[in-house]
């Protein structure tokens, strides 16, 4: 028989009181923000203090999904030219696994890129990057970078998240997580895709099991900056206004009462959706942007004429362009953390082609950013990193009983990247592989690595910007991790 005397003693114990699981609970709450040197705050996304004085307050990632090429735009190999159609040794591939390439007949490609220096620091690029190569004196170039993982889901899991497996929060939401947003009219973590989607998907900019209001928010460059966004017709402002503020004080209530940051997450969220109906459009109203920095982006340049490839489409050129323009608006507005997504860069065939396509895109409006902030005076506290997930093979392709294909496989063991502005040290190349572009034999930079120097540039000892999840402190470099210093200036 239910007693209700006994069952009202039950739910007391769950929910109410110091004593209850309840108080439990909140004082869970109360520590985890006590650690990271905060109270609980009905809004998210206030700005927060990092752990020491940072380098950098904004973060641009352009991720080239797909994986290009190191030894084809970045990592200049005479030797791999010179033993071009060669095998090598068994002993060097016998242990290693491959996607694709089938190692009793695969051989050496030498890259037809020819390599040129650039600034006063002599920082040698690709032709297929002569913008980017310009703005040589202001990036540093890592050329010994490695990751755990060789095929592209996990390994874009690894550069964005730190594990290459599912549920963990990925490095903007960390930021956004960390320092909150000095945005009150836009997320404080952003999105935009250019080219077909990347393997990932949305596993790139989730926020795991950190509060939802720290996950990315995909903006469009064209039309309804956010899908849904706007009000459905007949319904006015007024009365969205009155919906939101009878809604929020029922979310209230309920979050002094369960005291789920959950329900902060989505007050924040209703609230910041009603800002941003008038602050989004006039983001992407790019009518007050003079003609020269228009033509400085290419954001009115020509499309290729053949542009069928696996990054391609009829408008990507011009895409991509507007949304690194977008990128430089958005953090002049304190959105903490911008993301530029570009798929696919998987060139396991007709290779020549298609990564000439792919660099002609990126190269112009990757270029502009950093010299348009750079005259702007954002430079310094605007980080802005270009990379994929992994390398390409030294190795060519040769799938199909081709005894050489045109194209390269995953390779997971030497990579390339650059970053440029808050606080990095610009003109320098840091790392070297060996003379094939196998592996790295000189300052070997683990992506884990990466990701502890970044949160130092912001401010973070990564072994302290933690998240309690499932009775474990939690971080970005679970799995190890350094600060790379000599990239610090």
């Amino acid at each position: 028989m239910w007693n209700h005397a006994l069952e009202q003693s039950r739910r007391q114990f769950f929910t109410s009181g110091a004593a209850g699981l309840g108080g439990l609970a909140l004082a869970s709450l109360w520590s985890a923000d006590a650690a990271r040197g905060s109270t609980p705050d009905p809004n998210p996304l206030a700005p927060k203090a990092p752990h020491f004085a940072p380098r950098a307050k904004n973060c641009i990632f352009l991720f080239l999904a797909g994986a290009p090429s190191h030894v084809d735009l970045y990592d200049p190999k005479p030797i791999l030219r010179e033993q071009h159609g060669q095998a090598l040794p068994k002993s060097l591939t016998e242990k290693v696994r491959f996607a694709f390439i089938k190692k009793e007949s695969a051989i050496l490609m030498g890259s037809p890129r020819k390599f040129t220096r650039h600034g006063d620091c002599g920082m040698e690029v690709s032709d297929l990057l002569p913008h980017i190569g310009s703005c040589a004196d202001d990036i540093a170039l890592v050329r010994s970078l490695h990751t755990d993982a060789f095929n592209h889901h996990p390994a874009q899991l690894m550069m964005t998240t730190g594990v290459p497996r599912f549920g963990r929060p990925s490095l903007g939401s960390w930021l956004t997580y960390g320092l909150g947003s000095e945005s009150e009219n836009l997320p404080g973590y952003v999105v935009m895709t250019a080219g077909r989607g990347s393997s990932g998907g949305v596993s790139n900019w989730t926020s795991g099991f950190l509060p939802s209001t720290y996950e990315g928010v995909v903006f469009r460059s064209d039309g309804e900056p956010v899908l849904n966004l706007n009000n459905p017709q007949g319904v006015s402002r007024e009365l969205q206004a009155s919906g939101l503020q009878a809604l929020t004080e029922l979310n209230r209530t309920r979050l002094s009462y369960l005291q789920d940051p959950e329900i902060a997450s989505r007050i924040a969220a209703y609230e910041l959706a009603y800002r941003m109906q008038t602050a989004a459009p006039d983001l992407i109203d790019l009518s007050g942007e003079s003609q020269s920095t228009l033509e400085l982006y290419g954001v009115t340049r020509k499309e290729p004429a053949k542009n069928s490839f696996r990054g391609g489409g009829p408008n990507v050129y011009q895409q991509f362009s507007k949304n690194c323009l977008l990128a430089r608006r958005m953090v002049e507005r304190g959105v903490r953390c911008v993301t530029l997504m570009h798929a696919s860069w998987d060139h396991h065939s007709n290779l020549d082609a298609e990564i000439s396509y792919n660099a002609g895109m990126l190269d112009q409006p990757a270029a502009a950013l950093v010299k348009d902030l750079k005259q702007r005076g954002m430079l310094d506290d605007t980080l802005v990193i270009c990379a994929g997930e992994f390398g390409r093979t030294p190795l060519a392709e040769n799938r199909g009983g081709n005894k050489q294909n045109t194209g390269r496989d995953h390779h997971p063991y030497a990579f390339s990247l650059w970053m440029a502005g808050g606080g990095i040290r610009g003109g320098q190349v840091f790392g070297q592989t060996d003379d094939i572009g196998w592996a790295p034999v000189v300052d070997p930079v683990h992506v884990n690595d990466l990701h502890a120097t970044i949160l130092h540039q912001f401010g973070f000892d990564h072994h302290q910007l933690v998240h309690k999840f499932k009775g474990l402190n939690v971080r970005l470099t679970d799995q190890g991790g350094k600060v790379i210093k000599p990239l610090i200036s």
